[in-house]
């Protein structure tokens, strides 16, 4: 792979620069025909997406995450596995979101797989790339395997004390999550506060379905957008997206 060992530098560069990161999710368990994802993968890359993750919730295995690494794995950009669990951990990817999930009530997913998990990751050779998980909202199904509490939309006080705990603990990055396919996104005002009252970076994902929504996002203090659906059902929409943040400068 040709950003191993590159990766957090690369995207900490965009952020000092300016440009808003976005992130091209992809979930092996809905790729059905791999002749069609990759060229709806040089299609985002063209377009100027920053970076690819790979990861679903369900019915994901390490077959299917290789399958679809091989296909990104010769590009100019990383390829960053999402995971769900210890099982998703590929040597063809770049790095890895090395993830707790802040507001889950099974100490599994805060601490005991990332336990389990890092000896793995050390001698696969990924980067991992420091990540507070905190599921908003909806939640969807990864509220529901990860036995998450999740944050009211509207109670963006508590969500800035996650985002300040994460950052003190030393994370880069706090990962804001409406759940995948969620009727709405994480509200731009509760990334406003959490912005404004913390040095974390915050990628926000699920339910980013228009370039306006993600504009707002960017604007009210998110470094990176996740667009994740709306890939399987529409590309041109996702291009949409990305060609929206590209115009704004976050400095």
């Amino acid at each position: 792979m040709k950003m191993k060992g590159k990766t957090r530098a690369y995207l900490q560069k965009l952020i000092n620069e300016g440009s808003p990161i976005h992130f091209s999710l992809i979930d092996p368990d809905k790729v059905y025909d791999i002749n069609s994802l990759q060229k709806v993968v040089f299609k985002l890359y063209k377009a100027g997406t920053s970076a690819f993750l790979i990861g679903g919730t369900l019915g994901v295995s390490k077959e299917k995450m290789d399958g679809i690494l091989s296909i990104i794995q010769d590009l100019e950009i990383p390829a960053i596995i999402f995971p769900s669990n210890i099982n998703l951990i590929s040597e063809k990817a770049d790095a890895i979101l090395f993830m707790s999930l802040l507001n889950s009530d099974d100490l599994y997913y805060v601490i005991g797989a990332q336990v389990s998990a890092s000896i793995i990751v050390k001698l696969s050779g990924l980067e991992p790339i420091p990540t507070g998980y905190l599921i908003v909202g909806h939640g969807g199904t990864a509220a529901h395997i990860g036995r998450a509490r999740a944050i009211p939309y509207d109670n963006s006080e508590l969500a800035l004390a996650y985002a300040l705990a994460a950052e003190y603990m030393g994370m880069n990055y706090l990962y804001l999550e409406a759940g995948s396919g969620a009727p709405e996104t994480v509200r731009p005002e509760m990334v406003k506060v959490v912005s404004k009252g913390s040095n974390i970076n915050i990628i926000v994902g699920g339910g980013v379905r228009s370039p306006e929504k993600a504009t707002e996002l960017i604007k009210a203090g998110a470094k990176a957008i996740v667009t994740g659906n709306i890939i399987e059902s529409d590309v041109e929409k996702a291009i949409k997206i990305i060609d929206a943040i590209q115009k704004i400068s976050l400095i």
